[in-house]
């Protein structure tokens, strides 16, 4: 059985909420889960860039604190 791996993807919005998604890797597949709305979303390829998307498009958090 496959192990479970979890990280995360957090911007910050125009307010200065934090705004943060999971992703969770099982093998290939990779399940995405947004803190602030409930989104969930499956991904295959590219999980970081559909996180970052979603945090852009729904919560317009867009402030990368590692930057």
């Amino acid at each position: 059985m496959p192990s479970m791996t979890t990280s995360k993807v957090s911007r910050w919005d125009q307010h200065g909420r934090e705004h943060t998604v999971h992703v969770r890797k099982s093998g290939i597949q990779r399940q995405l889960s947004c803190d602030t709305c409930g989104w969930r979303k499956g991904a295959q390829f590219l999980p970081w860039l559909k996180a970052e998307e979603h945090l852009t498009e729904a919560h317009q958090a867009t402030v990368d604190p590692t930057a």
